[in-house]
């Protein structure tokens, strides 16, 4: 038989079990940062493909204008939707209903990513002021990815214009035209 003389040691399976939880909290919280920069470079991603498609639109319209009527000056055609009038709102893209039929340049208005909203900055045209030419959000968020689909240097979300006459359909945003912009 044992007597009192020999006592195990009390409480390391609570010292064992604390360190336990740090280690594993600590897990998390690089698991939930590593989330988050997921999620980030996600929206970054969705930004350039939404953004890209509405340009893509907005060059689709310009391309299926429909000719100014016989003895009609160009001003009074791009006031009637002739070649080379802009879209005056995301309802034009939508729906143009210049023609006979109907066409769709775009599925869906598309929502920003980076506001979960439908506000993206209609960038008015420097021929057209009614019309618009070009969009870009209207986040000021930082971005993960500092050079745009241009490969130009572009920190801030608003940085990213998406425009009908790019090469690739982003280019650098005119400040000037930001601030005369109207919201959609």
């Amino acid at each position: 038989m044992r007597t009192g003389s020999s006592r195990r040691p009390q409480g390391f399976t609570y010292l064992g079990m604390l360190f336990f939880v740090a280690i594993t909290a600590a897990a998390m919280a690089a698991l939930g940062q590593s989330w988050s920069t997921a999620a980030q470079r996600e929206r970054e991603r969705e930004l350039e493909f939404r953004g890209q498609e509405i340009a893509r639109a907005i060059a689709s319209y310009l391309k299926a204008g429909v000719p100014a009527a016989p003895g009609q000056d160009a001003a009074a055609g791009a006031a009637t939707g002739a070649v080379g009038s802009h879209p005056r709102s995301f309802e034009d893209l939508l729906v143009d209903r210049r023609g006979i039929k109907p066409r769709h340049h775009l599925r869906r208005a598309y929502v920003d990513p980076m506001t979960g909203k439908p506000d993206w900055v209609l960038v008015p045209a420097p021929t057209d002021p009614q019309g618009f030419h070009a969009v870009h959000s209207r986040a000021e968020q930082t971005l993960l990815r500092r050079i745009n689909p241009d490969g130009e240097e572009a920190s801030r979300a608003s940085d990213w214009l998406f425009s009908a006459g790019a090469a690739e359909g982003v280019a650098k945003p005119d400040p000037a035209a930001s601030a005369a912009s109207a919201p959609l």
